[in-house]
């Protein structure tokens, strides 16, 4: 039963920043704007996030939850700061939303590696001392099975994404505003006919995704590494993938991004599974399957996406 609770956990830490960052993306592809830049928000949030505990464990300022609260903060307006640039772009000037999106990628961590050498004399690498996992919570972590599975070893930011989740979903499908979001990227004229700012919902779409992509770059380093040499290893990509195989539904995304932490768990904790260890099969083929996974799903499920019919289209509001 350890084996379990160690692959289950594992995966816990590989589907909650896709979930985070794939439900950002999901705002702003409801909203009608394209957003591939979410690979750069995640690194630009990170590392936002990542210098802001560096300096604060430092200097011996804070520590402790409330600087693991306070650095999400910082990445989440970083993110939504730096997604601005994609709203811009995308939404006043109509550019491509795959190269403005493709543009951010490439200038985040550009921006990162920059300001990290210029503060550091020359280092890139900014490093930080994890001392955020919850050994055990008090009372629920004595609850039999779900206290091994969720409430030893944990982290606090595996609550708050299931917090995200529910709230997202209640935002998206229940309020007066997320129907806003919905109508603009199914029927924007028709929005705009209605009394609905496009172009105001759209930017709170592409906001959305940028805090939420900026917390998921940050939520993503903490459990597996102690320094950031501004990379998120793809995962902003993957959480594309994650948002098309969740056919930009709430729920449906948290059930891929499940599936895409289970298939990146086995790819590097293979060793510890007694009949994967027996095939010894080459490190790259387990390594492998996370990508060949995506393809194949990708492949069967497309036909059946139920994206946003305005997705990517800018809208004009002279030809309505």
């Amino acid at each position: 039963m350890s084996l379990v609770y160690f692959l289950f956990a594992q995966t816990l830490l590989f589907a909650i920043p896709l979930m985070i960052v794939a439900l950002g993306g999901m705002f702003s592809e409801r909203s009608g704007v394209v957003n591939l830049a979410l690979e750069g928000i995640m690194i630009i949030g990170g590392f936002s996030g990542v210098f802001f505990m560096h300096y604060m464990q430092e200097n011996d300022i804070m520590h402790g939850m409330p600087l693991l609260f306070l650095s999400l903060l910082i990445a989440g307006v970083v993110g939504l700061l730096f997604s601005l640039l994609h709203a811009f772009a995308a939404i006043n000037l109509r550019a491509d939303q795959t190269i403005s999106g493709t543009a951010l990628n490439m200038l985040a961590p550009a921006i990162g590696i920059f300001i990290a050498k210029a503060v550091q004399d020359g280092s890139q690498n900014v490093s930080f001392t994890n001392e955020f996992r919850i050994t055990k919570v008090p009372v629920l972590g004595d609850i039999p099975v779900l206290g091994d599975l969720f409430f030893k070893n944990c982290y606090v930011t595996t609550f708050l994404a299931i917090a995200i989740l529910l709230i997202s979903a209640y935002f998206l499908l229940k309020t007066r505003t997320g129907l806003h979001i919905r109508a603009c990227g199914e029927n924007p004229q028709a929005a705009d006919a209605a009394g609905i700012s496009v172009y105001k919902t759209r930017y709170l779409g592409v906001i959305l995704s940028g805090i939420l992509g900026g917390m998921g770059g940050l939520i993503y380093i903490i459990p597996i590494s102690t320094e950031f040499t501004c990379s998120v290893d793809g995962y902003g990509f993957l959480a594309l993938a994650v948002l098309i195989f969740g056919n930009y539904s709430p729920y449906r995304i948290a059930g891929a991004a499940f599936f895409f932490g289970i298939t990146k768990t086995l790819a590097y904790t293979y060793n510890s599974v007694p009949f994967l260890a027996a095939l010894k099969l080459p490190d790259t083929v387990y390594k492998l399957i996370p990508y060949i996974a995506t393809l194949i799903l990708l492949a069967f499920t497309s036909k059946n996406s139920a994206a946003p019919k305005a997705d990517g289209i800018p809208y004009d509001k002279s030809k309505r």
